[in-house]
């Protein structure tokens, strides 16, 4: 048995049928790293408590109204729920009312998907024939066999008791690189009305998890088939089917989904990844010459994925960072950028708190999202970002705070207080040390600083 299990089971009994399930039992089969073990129980809730107590475990409460305790384990929690079923779900989110006391089978049968519908006895969780013991009364272990997600029971009655399944099936598609049964797939369209009522916070994190999965491509274009696309992010609409010029072999849809695919599985690249072009179908123009052209699309873009990101609620540094990448996608230093362009380049990242590492990994995936293979681009942005690591590692002045004359100095030789003209110097000065950071010396920025104290007299 698990050792962070067993004070749990053994201060519960074993007449509490004590079984470990859902994701937990699904990812133990598919060899990944789980997350928490959820556990249910035919106790009743309060006896959970009082055993709990007794034992000497911290009991926590949690959701009563829904038979859910949580017991602690050393550091670790476990939500010990009591076999249940539910009954109504007119909100599209929650049941109405539980039926506590049920047995093990109607406790999995109110589960989303037959994966998830799986059961383990606690105490077989560390035998050797373990994948003998597992309870699978809707033919999960069948389905994770043949790489398939499907509903328990009647797929529209799953998704019409919570509007957020329909996307967890799409983020599973993506995240074990799985298929949707025809029926499940089917169902989600004739159920777009209660998947409109999930809250955008929930949402968001299921679109999070579905770009960060193995088959992001194949969980966007589910979203896109399916209608729930639209409910949540309907700027994204137009880029399926807008063409693009000859420097990229997929329309925008696909060109997006490859760099998705590209990226690494972290939030803010993939959310970029998937927003950086949003503005694109509302800027195509083609000229007479049939060239397609997508002026100012970046501004645009960037309005777009601010819109969809405040709409789902997300945290602000989580905001500022796809925002950031999506603002600096189409810079394009090269070979014949000078030394003063590169670090002028890394002080507008530095501005917008973009680390180069992190933009440089954005700016790989959406070379490589062109469809034409590594080549050539992955070893030209090999030698840009060795040439952009060098003269970052120099340590050149990219600040005010850089300066080797701070502000009090700077006051001092004008022989007058702060104000505007303050903030302008400070702006001339490190324009100066950008083009040459040989200048960054108290001497050699106090001459500079003359000049221009000396022109602003006599423009006075």
């Amino acid at each position: 048995m698990n050792e962070l299990l067993r004070p749990i089971a053994e201060a519960l009994g074993p007449d509490a049928r004590l079984h470990a399930v859902g994701g937990a039992v699904r990812d133990r089969l598919l060899g990944r790293q789980g997350g928490d073990w959820d556990l249910a129980t035919a106790l009743m809730p309060d006896e959970v408590l009082r055993r709990a107590k007794a034992a000497g475990l911290r009991a926590i409460p949690t959701g009563l109204q829904h038979g859910t305790v949580t017991l602690l384990s050393g550091e670790h929690g476990f939500e010990v729920t009591t076999f249940r079923g539910d009954e109504g779900y007119s909100d599209g989110r929650r049941p109405d009312s539980v039926r506590l006391g049920v047995g093990l089978e109607e406790d999995l049968a109110r589960r989303d998907f037959t994966i998830n519908a799986l059961a383990l006895p606690v105490e077989a969780v560390a035998a050797p024939d373990w994948r003998d013991r597992i309870v699978d009364p809707f033919g999960g272990l069948t389905d994770l066999a043949a790489k398939r997600i499907r509903a328990v029971g009647d797929p529209e009655a799953r998704f019409r008791e919570d509007g957020l399944r329909p996307f967890r099936a799409c983020r599973f598609a993506s995240q074990l690189g799985f298929r949707l049964d025809e029926a499940t797939r089917d169902a989600i369209p004739r159920c777009l009305d209660v998947a409109a009522k999930v809250a955008a916070e929930r949402v968001q994190v299921e679109l999070t998890k579905l770009l960060c999965g193995v088959d992001s491509a194949t969980g966007l274009q589910l979203l896109a088939d399916t209608g729930l696309l639209d409910l949540w992010t309907p700027e994204l609409r137009p880029m399926i089917g807008c063409g693009q010029d000859a420097r990229h072999r997929y329309p925008v849809w696909e060109h997006s989904l490859a760099v998705v695919a590209a990226a690494p599985a972290d939030p803010g690249l993939r959310w970029a990844a998937l927003l950086h072009d949003v503005g694109k179908p509302g800027t195509r123009s083609v000229s007479e010459d049939g060239e397609v052209h997508f002026q100012g699309h970046e501004g645009h873009s960037l309005a777009l994925a601010e819109a969809i990101l405040r709409r789902l609620k997300v945290g602000r540094a989580h905001l500022e960072d796809v925002l950031a990448l999506v603002r600096h996608h189409g810079n394009h230093p090269d070979e014949a950028w000078s030394p003063a362009a590169c670090r002028r380049f890394l002080r507008r990242l530095d501005e917008d708190g973009l680390d180069l590492e992190r933009w440089g990994a954005f700016r790989l995936a959406d070379q490589l999202g062109k469809g034409f293979g590594d080549e050539p681009y992955r070893s030209a942005h090999d030698g840009l970002m060795a040439r952009l690591r060098g003269i970052r590692d120099a340590r050149p002045p990219l600040r005010t705070a850089d300066l080797a004359l701070q502000g009090r100095a700077l006051m001092d030789l004008a022989g007058r207080p702060g104000g505007p003209w303050l903030g302008r110097l400070q702006k001339h000065l490190l324009e100066a040390v950008l083009e040459d950071p040989g200048l960054n010396t108290e001497a050699g920025l106090r001459q500079i600083a003359q000049g221009w104290l000396e022109g602003l007299e006599g423009g006075a």
